[in-house]
Formats: structure tokens, sequence, C-alpha cells
């Protein structure tokens, strides 16, 4: 084997996915766009989304993972190559949102209408047969089939070699069952009108972390060929690292400033997402304040006026809970980090991935 370097910094792995992504798009429109023109418009609408916005938070976890456990004096894999395969989580990414998108009769992402709401709205312009919202919400989920689709596609071939895919075909195949069962749940969870923290645990584990950031990870090492004890530990920091993350987007569903986060202020609460953050407030009013427990049963997923969506955020801050969240995203933080100590990692990897965490956890508006 001869050695290689990884080649790519870190601070460039979002502009170097960017440009994987736009090279693939570029590769693979003329072999579905001759289809005909619907399909070409909504491939433009695929592009725009993947191309639009983002952080490549997933893609680059999944660097890191690769980078922290690569031995480069003994591996033949091309680095590009790598970076290529895991560009392919923002196609993951893309289905796993617009779908959440639909499902939650969302209008807005990323401060643009929604996917399926752009559609709809082409649909109605033209004066097409049908209506219009079920026509945005069927061509918007077959796209999310795409994404998903081409996902595989990216991933495959990548120019990884066959033996690096065979040792991440495991988590491959789980960071996508992972997130669609945790979508399930979700939904479940919302049409039961649960409130179990427990469970929302569980969404937050499966629909969020494992994907964001605990998969990523173990798929970038198991391309490197990093040993179970390596995987394990940095499977650990991925749990909680992308609890933690998820908890804070909780905070920012119901607190955030819709300038930064791209959703109307309370977003969260208007479709009734059971969240931890929720079945926090929920346990501790019906302690405290059975009146404003029953309030905030009554508004989740109905309120829509924005005065009645701020008093539910007031009655969830007035009983604590967002405090224990943040307690718990501190917890889960420090947790995450300790599953580095002793791991067999790059001195500069265990700084990036604090790094990381910190900037993926930390208080945001």
């Amino acid at each position: 084997m001869s050695e290689r370097t990884t080649h790519i910094a870190v601070t460039d792995v979002p502009q170097e996915v960017e440009k994987e992504l736009r090279r693939f798009f570029t590769d693979n429109a003329a072999r579905i766009t001759e289809i005909g023109g619907p399909v070409a418009e909504s491939l433009g609408h695929l592009r725009d989304f993947v191309l639009g916005g983002g952080k490549r938070i997933r893609p680059m976890y999944g660097w890191v993972g690769y980078a922290a456990t690569v031995d480069p004096k003994n591996t033949d894999e091309d680095p590009v190559a790598v970076l290529r395969a895991v560009s392919a989580l923002e196609l993951i990414q893309a289905c796993a949102l617009i779908h959440d998108d639909i499902i939650d009769a969302s209008d807005t992402r990323r401060g643009k209408p929604t996917v399926h709401r752009a559609i709809a709205t082409e649909h109605a312009q033209r004066g097409w047969h049908g209506d219009s919202n079920i026509y945005g919400e069927n061509v918007a989920i077959l796209i999310g089939d795409l994404a998903l689709a081409w996902a595989d596609d990216m991933w495959r071939y990548s120019g990884v070699s066959d033996e690096a895919l065979q040792r991440a075909a495991e988590p491959w195949r789980g960071m996508r069952s992972e997130v669609i069962g945790g979508q399930i749940l979700d939904i479940a969870l919302e049409a039961s009108g649960s409130e179990s923290a427990e469970l929302a645990d569980s969404v937050n584990r499966f629909k969020t972390a494992a994907y964001t950031v605990e998969r990523p990870l173990h798929l970038g090492a198991a391309i490197a060929g990093a040993d179970e004890r390596t995987i394990d530990a940095l499977r650990g920091y991925g749990r909680d690292i992308g609890i933690a993350f998820q908890l804070r987007d909780d905070l920012l569903g119901v607190f955030g400033d819709p300038a930064v986060t791209g959703k109307p202020a309370g977003d969260d609460l208007r479709e009734g997402k059971r969240t931890v953050l929720y079945a926090l407030a929920l346990e501790a009013a019906d302690a405290t304040d059975p009146a404003a427990a029953e309030k905030l049963r009554a508004g989740i997923g109905s309120a829509t006026d924005p005065a009645d969506i701020a008093e539910l955020a007031r009655i969830i801050e007035s009983t604590g809970a967002v405090d224990v969240t943040e307690e718990r995203i501190t917890r889960l933080t420090k947790s995450g980090l300790k599953h580095l100590e002793g791991a067999a990692i790059t001195d500069a990897a265990v700084e990036t991935l604090t790094a990381l965490a910190i900037k993926s956890t930390s208080r945001r508006k």
C-alpha cells in the first residue's frame, strides 16, 4: 500500500462537499430529465433544495470519522472518493427534510417555501387540473424518494474501494432504517398525544442523533478500517452529542428567532411536536399548576394565533423545563466528550470533535 494523506482540511469540507454535490447533479441529470419536462422541473427542485443551504454537518462528521482513524501509511483509499461518499449523506438529509415538511404541513424551510408548497404554487399558477396541495405533496414525496435513491448511487459509486464499502455496509443500512423508524415513531407520538419523555428521547436518538452524528462518524471510521473499540468510542460521542444537538433544536423550535431558524416562532408547538421539552414542561405543570398543564395540552398542535403560541411558550418556560433541558444538553455534551478519552484517534481529531460538539450544542437564538 502507498502512503496517502487526508489532504482535505476539516474547515474546507463544506465547500468541497458542495462541489461534489454539484458535480453529481450535473453528471446524473441527463439520465432522468430525458424522461420529460415535469421530471426535469422536479429535479430542479431537488437540486435547489440540496444546494440551497445547510451546514453540511453530516458529511463533516463522516469525514472526521475517516480522518481521525485512517492510517495514511497503510491505505489505498482516495480521500476525494471518501469525501464523495460521505457527501451522499446530504441526499439522505434532503429526503428526510422534504418528507418531514410534508408530514408537518410546514410552509417554510430555511426562510423559503418548502418543496411541496413551491410545487403546489406552480400547479395553481398554471391552472392545472386537480388539487394543487395534493399535487405538490405527491410530487415532493417522489422527489424525496429520488434523493434517497441517489444517495445510494452517490455512496456506492463514489470510488471508495469495495472492501471499504463492505466494512461500512452495516452502518449505512442501519442509518437508513433508523431515520425512517424514528420518523414513524415521531408521527405516532403526535397522533397518540404521547406525554412520554422516554419515547421523545427515542425519537431524538433515532430520527436525529443516529444519522446526524453517530452514524456519519461510524461510516467514516469503517471506511478507514478502524477497530471496534475506536468505533464504539466515536459512536458513544455521536449518540450523546447528537441527542444534545436535537434538544437544542427543540428549544429553538419554541423560542428560536425566525431570522435564524428559517421557520416561524413556536413552530414545534403549532405542529404538535411531542418533544422532550414539552414532556418535561407538562410533567412539571401537572405537579405545580394543573390549569397551565391543561392549557398546554389543549394548545399544542391546535393553537395557530401568534399570541396563543407565545402563551404556550411562556407556560413551558415558567415550569423550569427550559433549565432542565439546558442541564441535559450540558450533561450529554460532557459525557459525549468523555467517550473520546483514551480513544485511538489523533489529538487533532479530538480537538476538532470537541469544537464541533460545542458548536452543535451551544446556546443560540
